[in-house]
């Protein structure tokens, strides 16, 4: 039977959950003894002893929880991501592990995608009317008729190429699966990688982390006088490769964090425009974020 009155023990976050104050508040009422970390780990055993005999435990998405740290911890039951859960494999948690043990987690999806979404025209339209700086071409473009192609048609794909069809872009995507609901909808064309990069201006990445499809042999057919932006919370392309690429004449590289570029290997070239913070964690955002991983815990306990 449900029991809406269950508490955790204790209840740890092993860093920042980069929540809200007030939803870091709710969080602790949800436990006898709660403890949150400010920093990050940066060791399996420095997480295991920060854990230590906790039923519960939150992270955000710049630490890892692996299964030694799982198999170290025998009380936990429960890790609450205070960031997004799409897969095992992009998840910075041993889902598999987890499972093995009898071990819940929860995660959130879709909570920033607005966020982002904003940030993809603003970045696009600066660089094409050259407002705050660099112009793509010698004249300012509009994105009215110009080919774009989206690399992972999932939630945020999505919305991004519905945004760009409001204006009138040119669309062809790549995902794992095809959409034909999209291509109909959206007059969408769908194209194999190679071929959709031979055949656009600008690609936006939107693939889930640790998905990785650029290469030197993508960005060979890409080509020159081109616009690379990637959208997903961690690189999707071998940084080496795209560095070799920004070499070309006309060639750049957006993103709304610069950690999704390649960090400071790239920061500095002139070609490359990346944000500080992602456009994924707005106030509004966080409050949708917050409301997710409070739900979450609330769920397993009363579960």
């Amino acid at each position: 039977m449900n029991d809406p009155t269950r508490k955790f023990r204790k209840l740890v976050a092993i860093e920042a959950t980069r929540l809200l104050p007030g939803w870091d508040a709710q969080l602790g009422e949800l436990a006898d003894e709660a403890i949150f970390f400010d920093d990050i780990p940066q060791t399996s055993a420095e997480v295991a002893e920060r854990i230590g005999d906790a039923d519960g435990a939150l992270l955000s998405y710049t630490a890892q929880i692996d299964g030694e740290v799982l198999r170290a911890c025998p009380n936990l039951r429960y890790v609450g991501m205070c960031c997004s859960l799409y897969s095992p494999e992009s998840a910075n948690v041993d889902i598999l592990a987890a499972q093995e043990l009898g071990i819940v987690v929860s995660g959130a999806r879709d909570y920033g995608d607005i966020g982002v979404k904003e940030y993809v025209i603003h970045a696009l339209v600066g660089l094409l009317q050259g407002r705050g700086g660099q112009m793509w071409r010698e004249e300012p473009m509009e994105l009215t008729g110009l080919k774009i192609g989206v690399v992972g048609m999932g939630t945020l794909g999505e919305l991004i190429a519905r945004t760009l069809r409001f204006f009138d872009a040119n669309l062809s995507y790549y995902s794992r699966t095809r959409k034909p609901g999209v291509e109909e909808e959206l007059s969408c064309n769908y194209l194999p990688l190679r071929e959709l990069l031979g055949e656009v201006d600008i690609v936006i990445s939107c693939l889930n982390k640790n998905v990785i499809l650029f290469g030197a042999d993508e960005f060979a057919a890409f080509g020159p006088q081109k616009i690379f932006m990637n959208v997903s919370i961690a690189p999707s392309h071998e940084i080496a490769a795209l560095q070799d690429w920004l070499g070309l004449p006309g060639t750049y590289a957006l993103s709304d964090c610069l950690a999704a570029l390649g960090g400071l290997e790239i920061a500095d070239l002139p070609n490359v425009s990346a944000g500080r913070r992602s456009a994924g964690l707005t106030f509004l955002a966080k409050q949708r974020l917050g409301e997710i991983v409070v739900e979450n815990a609330k769920r397993f306990l009363a579960d």
